[in-house]
C-alpha cells in the first residue's frame, strides 16, 4: 500500500469531517433578506445538491435562537418565507413564556420530504447552520426526522433532539403531553374539573405528536373524533380506539368540547370561525391563528383558546434541557412540561381580568419577559453530544 493511501486511510475522522464541512461551505450561497422586526433572515442555496432553505432568526434577547427545521414542498418561495417568519416569531414567544433561556428562530428547507430529501442536501444545510456560529440551533420538525438531524449533525454541533444518550431524542411525546395538559386546562376552565371522561375531542392531524396525543386522550376517557389526510393512519387509529372519523375539511365543523388542531397552521381564520361548534380550541399545531385578530373573534364567540405557543412548548422544554450544563434529564423535562397546565390557567385568568383574548394575554406576558430579560440565559448552552 502506498504511503499516500495509508495516510488517507488512517486520517483522523474529525479532520475528515472538517475537510468535508469546508468543502460543503464552499458551494453554499447566502443571501441576506431584510425583514423588519427580525434580527437575521438568510436564503441559503447549494445548486450542487439542490438545496434551497431559509433560516429566520427573530429575536435573541434571551439567548441564541432555537427552533426546528421544517422540510416541505412549498408552492413558491414567498410561501416558504412567510412560514419561516411566522414560525420564528412564534418561537420567540414560546421560549419567553417557557423561560428556557433561548430566542426565537426557525428554518425551512424547500423540498418534498418523501422524494427530494437526501443526505447531501441535509449535510449542506448543516454546513449552513454551522456557518452562523451558534446564533441559531436547529431541531426536527415537520418533514424532518430524528434520523435527519443525525445527518445534519455531521456538519454542525448546533442541533438538538438527536437519538442518542447525550441528547433528548424525539420531542414528540413531550409536545403531546404538554398538549394533553393544555386540553385538561381548557376543560378545567369550562367545567371546573379537568377530567376528560366522556368529553368529545376532535383531533385534526395524526402525525408524530397527534398520534401520541390520541393515545393519551383515549386512556383519559375522551370520546375521539379523528381526521387526517393519511387514510391508512386514520384507519389504524380509528380501529385501535373505535374512534369516529371525518374528512379533513370537516373536522373543525363537528360538535365537540375541544377541537385540537395538530396539523398545519392558519386553521383559525375568517372562513372557519363561523363554522366552529366547539367550546374550546387546544392543539399542538403552530400558528393556528391566521391573524392575531382571529383570537378576538374566538373570544366574541365564547370559544376558549389555548394559545398555541404556550400549549405546544413541550418539545422545546424537552430539548432545552439537554443543553444545560448538567446534561439531559427526562424527569426534569417531564416536570416542566407538566406545568404547562398551570401556565395556561394563569393566562385565562389574566385574559378575563383584562377583558382581552387569551392570545393577547400570552403575548403581553411574553413581551414583558423579553423587555425585562426575565429568564435570560447566563450560562452558554452545552452541546454534550459534540464530544462524541
Amino acid at each position: 500500500m502506498s504511503s499516500q493511501l495509508l495516510e488517507k486511510k488512517v486520517q483522523d475522522p474529525k479532520k475528515q469531517l472538517a475537510a468535508l464541512l469546508h468543502e460543503s461551505q464552499k458551494s453554499l450561497q447566502f443571501e441576506k433578506l431584510i425583514v423588519k422586526g427580525y434580527e437575521k433572515v438568510v436564503k441559503v442555496t447549494d445548486k450542487k445538491v439542490g438545496l434551497t432553505a431559509i433560516i429566520a432568526i427573530h429575536n435573541t434577547m434571551l439567548g441564541p435562537a432555537l427552533g426546528g427545521t421544517r422540510i416541505r414542498k412549498y408552492p413558491n418561495f414567498d410561501a416558504a418565507l412567510e412560514d419561516a417568519l411566522r414560525l420564528a416569531k412564534g418561537m420567540t414567544y414560546k421560549s419567553a413564556i417557557a423561560e428556557v433561556g433561548f430566542g426565537g428562530g426557525k428554518s425551512v428547507i424547500i423540498a418534498d420530504p418523501k422524494t427530494e430529501k437526501t443526505p447531501e442536501l441535509l449535510m449542506a444545510f448543516g454546513a449552513a447552520v454551522e456557518k452562523l456560529g451558534g446564533m441559531y440551533i436547529c431541531a426536527e420538525d415537520m418533514g424532518c426526522t430524528g434520523e435527519d438531524v443525525k445527518v445534519i449533525r455531521r456538519m454542525t454541533k448546533y442541533v438538538v433532539g438527536l437519538p442518542h444518550q447525550s441528547s433528548s431524542g424525539d420531542p414528540g411525546p413531550f409536545t403531546a403531553w404538554g398538549t394533553f395538559r393544555g386540553i385538561q386546562s381548557v376543560v378545567k376552565r369550562l367545567y371546573n374539573s379537568d377530567s376528560l371522561e366522556g368529553k368529545k375531542v376532535a383531533i385534526q392531524g395524526l402525525g408524530n405528536v397527534g398520534g401520541f396525543l390520541v393515545d393519551q386522550l383515549f386512556w383519559a376517557g375522551a370520546d375521539l373524533i379523528l381526521a387526517d389526510t393519511d387514510t391508512e393512519k386514520l384507519r389504524y387509529f380509528a380501529k385501535k380506539y373505535r374512534a369516529k372519523t371525518v374528512d379533513p375539511d370537516q373536522i373543525w365543523k363537528v360538535e365537540c368540547d375541544v377541537f385540537a388542531p395538530c396539523a398545519a397552521g392558519g386553521i383559525i381564520n375568517d372562513q372557519t370561525i363561523p363554522e366552529f361548534k366547539c367550546k374550546a380550541i387546544a392543539g399542538c399545531a403552530n400558528n393556528q391563528l391566521l391573524k392575531d385578530h382571529h383570537a378576538v373573534m374566538l373570544k366574541e364567540r365564547g370559544i376558549l383558546y389555548a394559545p398555541d405557543f404556550v400549549i405546544n412548548a413541550g418539545g422545546l422544554l424537552n430539548v432545552s434541557i439537554e443543553l444545560e450544563d448538567e446534561g439531559y434529564n427526562p424527569k426534569l423535562s417531564r416536570y416542566k412540561v407538566h406545568h404547562i397546565y398551570d401556565t395556561l390557567l394563569a393566562i385565562y385568568e389574566i385574559a378575563e381580568k383584562n377583558r382581552e383574548s387569551t392570545h393577547q394575554a400570552a403575548l403581553s406576558l411574553a413581551d414583558y419577559r423579553i423587555k425585562y430579560a426575565i429568564g435570560k440565559r447566563v450560562i452558554p448552552p452545552t452541546f454534550h453530544h459534540s464530544a462524541e
